[in-house]
């Protein structure tokens, strides 16, 4: 896997959170209609994972029982660029379902919204939402998409009573986690555990600092698309900077070679390893699959900046249903009631009961069951706070393909953090020169 968006698909397959999918399953296209009856028959597009299917048979059982007089037809789609190439065909040839379910972010952005969405700005459901999610399926002229699914952080999981064991509380800062490792590493614990034979998982340390990144430079974002804020210069830099300070250090398994994230999640849950910097969803996951016990044990914090005041949890947006423009009239408001059951108390039942929470609800009108992994709460405090913001790839369409390779390298001591920072910013700009974006 590569580039800011390889770990989001990746552990969307592995986390049943019903939005990843590889083959085509199905056929889509627009086919709502009136029937002889009254009945208004509209389409919904998801993707054709198992879990993805399961929640969406579920999501339209329920909604036509509360609305008798709609009849919902699932159809399906593949995931990656095969599933984005569909959804930008049938937008722009007018085939679209009547709702459809997408990414948020900078790929939803190169959906054109303004042209070919509908805008929901005034449905009542939309006041409710969190402002960072608004922020991702927004643009100057309107919001487009309600969530379906829940967010995922992107962190330090860590163990509970390893940290309990030991005397120590979450690190607020780099040096604070540096200095906890080295007291868990003196009491024979993996201080970090990292996992290169799943190569995607070695960005976790560059990714999950955005957050961290954006709060000491709110436009960063914009200048990186227009080339003017590189991952070589501070305050970017520091994720590579930490990448190597931890090597350095023997902070990390011995195996980190040829470990995957399985490996590294049962390390976790059974203290071999006391951190992991890995995106929530996928380690809980892994947890609840291998130590069903242990997930009450792992918590997760974000990872820290130099300076406390300016950590902030790095947050992955769930994904959105939206109604093209091409869907009108009886149809439209169909399409607005299904939307809007997604995410009603009786929508929301629907979803606990098909996927396990990664992470919070981003709409007050759904709340994660009460039996959900402690870790969510503890990534709720960072919502709750203020003091989370999106993953750079809901702000950006730049990626680069090789950053896995390169923070490997960096993170096994091949390269240095400057190196390999300057090695990505080269990396990006083929393919910010392929998307014509100025600047490059």
């Amino acid at each position: 896997m590569s580039s800011f968006i390889s770990p989001r698909r990746t552990v969307l397959a592995v986390a049943a959170t019903a939005i990843a999918a590889t083959t085509l399953a199905g056929c889509s296209g627009s086919s709502g209609s009136t029937t002889a009856d009254g009945k208004v028959e509209i389409s919904f597009l998801t993707t054709n994972g198992d879990d993805a299917i399961a929640t969406g048979n579920a999501l339209i059982a329920a909604f036509q029982k509360a609305n008798p007089d709609v009849t919902v037809t699932l159809n399906t789609r593949p995931g990656g660029t095969e599933g984005d190439n569909l959804v930008k065909t049938q937008l722009s040839t007018g085939e679209m379902d009547d709702v459809f379910f997408y990414n948020t972010g900078s790929l939803f952005q190169a959906l054109n919204p303004d042209q070919t969405l509908a805008n929901l700005a005034d449905e009542s459901w939309a006041s409710e939402v969190t402002d960072n999610f608004k922020t991702v399926v927004s643009t100057d002229n309107g919001t487009y998409g309600a969530p379906l699914g829940t967010s995922m952080a992107g962190g330090i999981a860590y163990n509970t009573k390893v940290f309990a064991d030991l005397g120590l509380s979450v690190p607020t800062d780099w040096s604070s986690l540096v200095a906890d490792a080295e007291k868990i590493k003196a009491a024979g614990i993996t201080p970090i555990e990292q996992t290169y034979g799943d190569t995607w998982t070695s960005q976790l340390f560059l990714l999950a600092d955005f957050g961290n990144v954006l709060t000491q430079d709110k436009n960063w974002a914009e200048d990186f698309t227009a080339n003017k804020a590189k991952f070589a210069q501070e305050p970017a830099l520091a994720g590579f900077t930490h990448l190597q300070e931890a090597f350095d250090k023997g902070l990390f398994n011995a195996d980190f070679a040829s470990a995957t994230a399985a490996d590294g999640s049962a390390a976790l849950a059974t203290g071999k390893a006391a951190m992991y910097p890995m995106l929530s969803s996928a380690v809980l996951s892994n947890i609840t699959q291998s130590n069903p016990d242990a997930v009450k044990d792992i918590g997760f914090f974000a990872l820290p900046a130099d300076k406390a005041a300016n950590t902030t949890l790095t947050v992955w947006e769930p994904s959105a249903v939206y109604i093209p423009k091409t869907t009108e009239g009886a149809k439209l408001e169909a399409a607005k009631k299904f939307v809007a059951f997604v995410n009603s108390p009786d929508g929301c039942d629907v979803q606990n009961k098909n996927f396990v929470a990664g992470g919070p609800y981003t709409i007050s009108s759904c709340s994660v069951p009460a039996d959900a992994a402690p870790l969510v709460a503890e990534i709720q405090k960072y919502v709750d706070a203020g003091k989370s913001a999106p993953a750079l790839e809901f702000l950006s369409p730049v990626k680069g393909p090789n950053l896995e390779n390169i923070a490997i390298s960096v993170g096994s001591g091949i390269s240095s953090a400057q190196d390999g920072a300057a090695a990505y910013d080269e990396d990006v700009k083929k393919q910010a020169q392929q998307l014509g974006l100025a600047g490059w």
